[in-house]
C-alpha cells in the first residue's frame, strides 16, 4: 500500500504540442543515463541497467545496478523528480501536476527507505548534474563499500 497520495487520471493535454512531448517521454535510456552510464564503462566499472536490487521489490528498478557493493543508481530527471533548482509547475492542470509530482517525490523516498533496509545504498543523480562528479561520487561509495569504509 502506497504511502503517498496518488493524483487520479490524467487531464487531457493542454494542445497537441503537449501531447507529442509526452509521448515521446521514455522510461529508460534517457540521455543523462547513457552519458553516466558511458562514463560508468569508461572507468571500468560493471553494471546491470534497468533492473530491481536483488532482495527488494520488484517493482522498484534503479538505473545503474552494482551488485557487489550494493549500490542502487537513480538519474532523476528535474522536472518529473522536483529538482529544487529548475523545478517549475505547468500552468494548465496546475492542482493535478503538484499532486503527481509530490507523489512521485515520496514515492523516491520510499524507494530510498525500503533499499537502505535491505542494505542497499540509494543514490541519486540530477539530470543537470555533471557526468563526472557524478561518475566520481558513485566510485568513492563503490570503493568505500567495497573496503567495509564509511564515505558520505
Amino acid at each position: 500500500m502506497p504511502t503517498w497520495e496518488e493524483p487520479g487520471p490524467a487531464p487531457p493535454p493542454s494542445s497537441a504540442a503537449v501531447a507529442a512531448i509526452m509521448r515521446r517521454t521514455g522510461r529508460r535510456d534517457t540521455a543523462p543515463e547513457l552519458a553516466l552510464r558511458r562514463e560508468l564503462h569508461r572507468r571500468g566499472m560493471r553494471f546491470l541497467v534497468d533492473v530491481s536490487p536483488p532482495g527488494t521489490d520488484r517493482r522498484r528498478r534503479a538505473d545503474v545496478v552494482l551488485r557487489g557493493s550494493r549500490i542502487a543508481v537513480f538519474v532523476d530527471g528535474c522536472f518529473w523528480h522536483s529538482c529544487p533548482e529548475h523545478l517549475h509547475l505547468p500552468k494548465a492542470n496546475a492542482a493535478w501536476w503538484a499532486v503527481k509530482l509530490a507523489s512521485i517525490t515520496a514515492r523516491d523516498r520510499d524507494t530510498d527507505a525500503h533499499l537502505l533496509a535491505h542494505d542497499w545504498l540509494p543514490l541519486r543523480v540530477w539530470e543537470h548534474e555533471p557526468v563526472t562528479d557524478a561518475a566520481d561520487r558513485i566510485l568513492a561509495q563503490d570503493r568505500s563499500r567495497r573496503s567495509g569504509a564509511d564515505v558520505s
